[in-house]
């Protein structure tokens, strides 16, 4: 059956414009509603409501567009958050005026909307590549997308406050606990409070624009003088500046562990095509990522249910030293590596 002439083919038809525009209305109304309970000003919650319409679009479209050429895992949203909370916190103290205790409260909501949406968007993104490149129907993905971000947003609530009870957020709930780090969040929070109690250090603040521009400016160097040698990517530079150091360690091991894989890999790559490296080391990190996230949600039931940080707590004397756990941590890096060598090492 021939396609008649002027037809769409299936692989690019996308949900209407007034259906997209439906669902738009249908979920800024209710954050309006929100914003007004929690502002209590008319006035304030409908310019809240269109900030976070305009940095939303703007902001999404950067996202997706980021994603779309580098991958999710490199989109900007911690940047892209903090810009929202910026330009939002200096409208709203204009109208709410210097020392409003509801002032940083409302730029960090629009702020968290914006992240969202922003994370949202970069995997969205990623799932309409890959189905642009099976081919399959974007209408039809958008839907589920659209079912999953509700069903998402539905699960992650309860989740988040069961953690925030057993663990706490930036800060310890109880003795015993280890919080969960929110470095990001803690420095989103720190620059709402910033502008409106009148501390935030503009001074730091152009100091790190400044050595933004001089890392952009030594990468772009680098680019061109030595390509395919050591960069240093912003974003990387920037992340390794503000994580504190027991999370950019992991971080730095686990970027040298993926480096000696690349170069094992490129090294051995007879019989293989190497424009197509293997992903099984990838997808490993990502099972050990999930697994971790898994099961300290797991652990944080019985935490709550009994108020006890001691329940899932192994006896004193069947705790491993930090050098029994260093060296468990050391072998699965070694299984890593193996992993993701095995197919160069079979070639």
């Amino acid at each position: 059956m021939h396609k008649q002439k002027g037809e769409v083919p299936h692989t690019e038809r996308d949900l209407p414009m007034n259906a997209i525009l439906i669902g738009i209305v249908l979920f800024v109304l209710p954050l309006f509603a929100l914003y007004y309970i929690v502002v209590g000003s008319l006035g304030i919650a409908a310019t809240m409501a269109v900030i976070m319409v305009i940095a939303g679009f703007i902001f999404s479209s950067v996202s997706g567009y980021m994603a779309g050429l580098v991958g999710s895992s490199n989109n900007p949203v911690s940047g892209i958050t903090i810009s929202t909370i910026l330009f939002a916190s200096l409208i709203l103290v204009a109208m709410m005026g210097r020392g409003s205790t509801i002032g940083p409260v409302a730029a960090i909501m629009i702020g968290a909307v914006i992240c969202n949406a922003a994370a949202v968007a970069g995997d969205n993104l990623q799932d309409l590549k890959a189905g642009q490149l099976v081919g399959a129907t974007p209408w039809r993905q958008q839907v589920m997308l659209a079912i999953g971000a509700v069903c998402s947003a539905a699960v992650m609530a309860p989740v988040l406050n069961l953690l925030l009870e057993a663990y706490g957020i930036g800060t310890p709930v109880r003795e015993g606990v280890t919080a969960l780090p929110a470095p990001q969040a803690m420095l989103m929070a720190s620059v709402a409070k910033g502008i409106f109690g009148g501390g935030l250090p503009w001074g730091m603040v152009a100091t790190g624009a400044v050595v933004g521009i001089v890392v952009i400016l030594i990468d772009e160097y680098r680019k061109r003088t030595a390509p395919g040698r050591w960069h240093a990517p912003i974003l990387a530079v920037a992340v390794g500046i503000y994580l504190p150091l027991e999370l950019s360690t992991p971080i730095f091991a686990g970027g040298m562990l993926a480096h000696l894989v690349e170069r094992w890999q490129h090294s051995h790559s007879a019989g293989s095509d190497p424009d197509k490296p293997d992903q099984t080391g990838l997808l490993f990190a990502a099972g050990l990522i999930a697994g971790e996230a898994i099961f300290g949600v797991l652990l944080a039931i019985p935490i709550v249910v009994s108020g006890n940080a001691e329940v899932p707590a192994v006896s004193e004397a069947l705790r491993p030293g930090k050098w029994i756990g260093l060296a468990a941590l050391a072998a699965v890096a070694w299984w890593m590596f193996r992993m993701a060598t095995a197919r160069s090492r079979r070639a």
